[in-house]
Order: C-alpha cells, then sequence, then structure tokens
C-alpha cells in the first residue's frame, strides 16, 4: 500500500520550543490519503538514544501504514537537537501531551491512540497515570522497558493508575523485560493485553530460528491493527 507523508511542528514547552513530527497514513485506492484509507491514527514515539527518522520508527510506520494505521512520529527538544543528553522527565512528559493534542488535531476524525518505543512508552503511560488524555482511546507500548539493570517492576506501579487499555508488545529475548516479571504485571492490570514476539530482543531484532516466517515489523504491527480496531 503506498502512504502520504507531510511535515508538522508543534510546540513542546514553552521554554523548549518547536518540534518536528512526520504525519503518515496509507493511500486510498485513488492514491488519496484520509481517513477513509485508516482505521486509526497511532502517536508513535522513539526510543530514548534514537530519533523519530531511525530506521526502526520508519519500518514500524510503513508496517503501521500497510496495516491501516497512520502514524504521527515526533522529536523530543533533545533529540530534535542532536548531540546532548536526554531531556528532564518532565519536559518529555509535556511533549507527548503536546503531541497527542497536535495527533488530534490533525487525525480527520480516526480515533486517536499512543505510545511508542521503549522510553516512549513508557512516558506515555506516566503522563496518563498524572492525568488523563482526553480523547486518547489506548496506548501501544513496544517493548516496555521493565528494568534497566536490577530485574524489578518498579517501573510498572504507575500502570495500575492508567485508565485506557494498553497493549504491550515485547519480545521473548528483551534484556529490559524479563517475561516472568512482565507476565504478572500485565496479568494483574484489568485493562492490558501482552503479545511476544517470538525470539525478538529489546530492538526487535529476531534469530533466524524463529518460529514463524512472518517480517517482525509485519507481526507488529498486524497484532497492533487488529487491538486497535477491537476497540471502535
Amino acid at each position: 500500500m503506498s502512504t502520504e507523508s507531510s511535515e508538522l511542528r508543534f510546540i513542546a514547552t514553552e521554554e523548549k520550543g518547536e518540534v518536528s513530527a512526520i504525519l503518515a497514513r496509507p493511500a486510498g485506492v485513488d492514491g488519496s490519503g484520509g481517513p477513509a484509507a485508516a482505521h486509526a491514527l497511532l502517536v508513535l514515539g522513539h526510543g530514548s538514544g534514537t530519533n523519530m527518522r531511525h530506521r526502526f520508527m520508519e519500518e514500524l510506520s510503513e508496517a503501521l501504514n500497510d496495516a491501516g494505521v497512520a502514524t504521527f512520529r515526533f522529536n523530543y527538544p533533545y533529540s530534535e537537537k542532536g548531540g546532548g543528553g536526554m531531556d528532564g522527565e518532565k519536559v518529555r512528559l509535556a511533549t507527548v501531551r503536546a503531541a497527542v493534542e497536535t495527533a488530534k488535531e490533525n487525525a480527520d476524525g480516526l480515533p486517536v491512540f499512543a505510545g511508542g518505543h521503549s522510553m516512549s512508552g513508557r512516558m506515555v503511560s506516566m503522563a496518563c497515570a498524572n492525568e488523563p488524555i482526553d480523547g486518547l482511546r489506548g496506548i501501544v507500548f513496544y517493548a516496555f522497558p521493565l528494568h534497566a539493570g536490577k530485574k524489578n517492576t518498579d517501573r510498572a506501579e504507575h500502570l495500575r493508575a492508567v485508565e485506557v487499555p494498553m497493549l504491550f508488545l515485547s519480545g521473548q529475548r528483551d534484556s529490559m523485560a524479563d517475561l516472568d516479571l512482565l507476565r504478572p504485571v500485565v496479568d494483574d492490570l484489568a485493562n492490558a493485553t501482552l503479545h511476544v514476539a517470538d525470539t525478538a530482543d529489546h530492538g526487535f531484532k529476531v534469530l533466524k530460528r524463529r518460529n514463524t516466517d512472518e517480517p517482525v515489523m509485519e507481526e507488529l504491527a498486524r497484532v497492533s491493527a487488529g487491538w486497535m480496531a477491537g476497540l471502535r
């Protein structure tokens, strides 16, 4: 399926100023994009050490477009500038909220979801735990970073305060989300679903001995699109 994309800018915070975003959506049979060619819009944030143009982000966005999901990728102030350390948590949380609001303004009536790879998925859930985001239908985590060093579930404590449905897509070999810890966390949440990608690591790189011929990006997009469609 072909896609159409447009570049936008929005204010992350008054202090940090504007950042870039890319709205990409599947084109219809006649080549025109828009809500008729998509059934949902996903605000898609990047991992801590990358940016919205990283290969992972581009490939995942393309796969989601092919599955009928429009995407709104965005930078944080630190990734917009490049070459520096990560923004403080307060700035990242504010940026996530601003990204969702901007996406809603450009959604053309599509239901809006939000999430992202690793750090960004966690930022979305933390923002929602602090204060619900009006109109957000659900959160999609691509490799929720359950632990960074010592294996524990401290980073999941806030998830109990999240009111919207959540989808966790996690790699079987993810070193930042031990499945023996992640499964009970998800099972204990009333509105959460877990999908495990066979042999995938935190960046969704897979091994040759994978138990399916389906490319991992197509798998992530298929599961995400199906879950979002089921919540309409």
